[in-house]
């Protein structure tokens, strides 16, 4: 490993301010934002009198504690835009991510937020060793997905030129990385890795390529990932995190010359991290889920939103700012395959649609050819496997799946009482990725 990128420098001087100074900024705009929240969203209104608190009582950052939790399901309950905090004629964009009845969690952001997005990606852009001038491959998908466009507009924020080439067709991938010799790729890890595995298909050296540092994120991934994917690229892979109902991707962001979890943008968003069953504040260093409350997000505030991701934090090293740990793992049933979330409800619910299916599934995960594959293992209710009539239900079944979920599937069709069953609590998912703590 060669270890060709460093940050050196930031790329905004808050980046490096005192602890004191971000504490005062962390207060001064978290007044702001629950006084937001509450005045104009419903929803936090309804649910701050019910907790008996209110935005003035917040005098000190740990008053935060007493405020409730935002979850995924409060985003879902409001579909598709009553979290929203702005009137509809300033909100410029939406994104939306997966949710757990097969409606999406929909996300807004107004000019100043985009501009807010635009630059914390270019900061974690910068602290990966990107510079002015360079040139950025962007391999997330674009869309309603918010990794492409977040990408691309913070590569654009830097100063740097975008390739938006997004996910997928992997032999254009190779064909453009080596043309257009670009100095950092963004994508997914294992998709990464399904590159360097097309690059050799074609007879070519993946650590030959202009590549020296690559920004990987959506999906979790381990420190063996990452190794794998340096020593074949010759570059340095940096773990990038974010989530659509904070911003996006570039809430945190590992820097090149330090390499040890990624530093959370504070000034922005606020970590704390809890207690999953009883919802205490722990202390930093200790192990829990990860919460976030936004402090500048005009069209969606958060206010101590449940990531369901389980890290610690950590004092900062490269940057004032606190770092995360890697991400090993989730409080809740919830998979990450390919960037996309998929809950087991929402296979269920693609099974309940199929008249000759009985209501009998299981998931099995596993890493192919370094992607995430997945198998949806259903009986049917009369009939064997094999027949017509079981490859017209593993078809329809497959299609509900990736139209209304988003991710491709595996259909094995068996006959009725094939699927393992448990006297206990069904085993529905069997995930062999086998992530462990970095």
């Amino acid at each position: 490993m060669t270890h060709r990128s460093r940050s050196g420098d930031t790329f905004e001087p808050i980046e490096t301010a005192s602890r004191e100074e971000i504490a005062a900024l962390q207060l001064e705009r978290m007044k702001w934002s629950l006084e937001h929240a509450y005045a104009h969203v419903p929803h936090y209104r309804a649910k701050f009198d019910a907790a008996g608190v209110h935005p003035d009582e917040l005098q000190t950052l740990a008053d935060l504690a007493r405020f409730p939790f935002t979850t995924k399901e409060d985003l879902r309950q409001n579909y598709p835009f009553g979290m929203f905090a702005v009137p509809h004629d300033q909100i410029v964009r939406v994104h939306a991510s997966s949710g757990t009845t097969g409606k999406p969690t929909v996300v807004g952001y107004t000019q100043h937020d985009l501009a807010i997005w635009s630059t914390v990606m270019a900061r974690s852009i910068f602290a990966a060793g990107g510079r002015p001038g360079h040139k950025i491959h962007v391999g997330f998908g674009y869309g309603l997905f918010t990794g492409g466009l977040g990408a691309h507009y913070g590569v654009e924020r830097l100063g740097a030129m975008v390739i938006p080439m997004s996910g997928g067709n992997t032999e254009r991938q190779v064909q453009l990385i080596n043309d257009f010799t670009p100095d950092v790729i963004m994508c997914t890890p294992s998709y990464a890795l399904n590159i360097a595995d097309e690059f050799v298909r074609q007879g070519l050296d993946p650590a030959a390529t202009a590549l020296t540092v690559g920004l990987f994120g959506a999906e979790p991934w381990t420190d063996a990932m990452r190794n794998e994917i340096e020593a074949r690229f010759g570059i340095d892979a940096i773990d990038l995190y974010g989530l659509s109902e904070i911003i996006g991707p570039g809430v945190a962001c590992e820097c090149a010359d330090a390499k040890d979890g990624p530093t959370v943008w504070e000034d922005h968003f606020y970590p704390e991290i809890i207690d999953a069953e009883t919802g205490a504040v722990l202390p930093d260093g200790a192990w829990g889920e990860l919460v976030f409350t936004s402090l500048t997000k005009e069209a969606l505030p958060v206010v101590r939103y449940r990531t369901r991701d389980l890290s610690c934090l950590l004092p900062g090293t490269a940057r004032s700012m606190r770092r995360m740990s890697r991400i090993t793992g989730r409080t809740d049933d919830m998979l990450i395959i390919r960037g996309v979330n998929v809950f087991p409800s929402q296979i269920e619910e693609q099974v309940l649609k199929v008249k000759n299916l009985a209501p009998h599934y299981q998931l099995e995960v596993a890493r192919e050819h370094n992607l995430d594959h997945l198998t949806v293992k259903v009986e049917l209710v009369e009939g064997e496997a094999g027949t017509p009539a079981a490859r017209e239900a593993a078809h329809e079944l497959g299609h509900h799946i990736k139209s209304l979920v988003g991710v491709s599937a595996e259909i094995l069709v068996m006959a009725r009482g094939q699927v393992p069953r448990s006297e206990g609590k069904a085993v529905r998912v069997i995930d062999r990725r086998k992530l462990k703590p970095a």
